[in-house]
Order: C-alpha cells, then structure tokens, then sequence
C-alpha cells in the first residue's frame, strides 16, 4: 500500500471562500477508482494558523496506481484549481 499526503497552504486572499471551494472540488476525486481510501482535511481552528489549511490523504494499493492517479481528468482538473489558490504545497508518498 502506499500513502499519499498532500498539503496545502492557501494564499490569504479570500481564503475562506476558496478553501470552501478546495474542499467541494476535492470531492470530485473520490470518482478516480485507484483510491482505496479518501481523506480530505482542513487545519483545526484550535492549532496554529500558520499551519497548512487543507490535507489529502489517500491511500493506494500501489505506486502504479498512484500515477495512475496523478494522470486522471478529475485529478488535473483540481491541480489547476489548487495551484491557483496556493501559496505552499508540500507532499510524501510511502509505502506501509
């Protein structure tokens, strides 16, 4: 299995509307069948704001299907939407 984290820091202008935004479209994602398990999260309003805002966290049976993935219309659709409102974006992928 492999683990996929992607977070996000979002650029402070009109923050709130489009990580509402962020968390609609990353809907869309739960559509790509190499996703064995989805999880989309935002930073708690009790931790440090200067944290990261949103989290994907999705797991796959394989990096094959990790990149399978990454290839998906769904995927590079939220991508451009994402890279838009981004300030910061930090990954990992690992295998357990």
């Amino acid at each position: 299995m492999v683990r996929h984290i992607c977070m996000f820091q979002l650029k402070e202008e009109e923050k709130e509307k489009n990580l509402k935004e962020a968390l609609e479209r990353a809907q869309s994602l739960k559509e790509i069948p190499y996703i064995k398990k989805f999880e989309v999260v935002t930073n708690s309003s009790k931790a440090p704001q200067n944290n990261y805002d949103l989290s994907l966290i999705f797991d796959f049976e394989s990096i094959d299907d990790l990149n399978e993935y990454q290839k998906h219309p769904n995927h590079l659709a939220f991508g451009k939407f994402i890279t838009s409102v981004r300030e910061n974006r930090a990954c990992i992928d690992y295998e357990f």
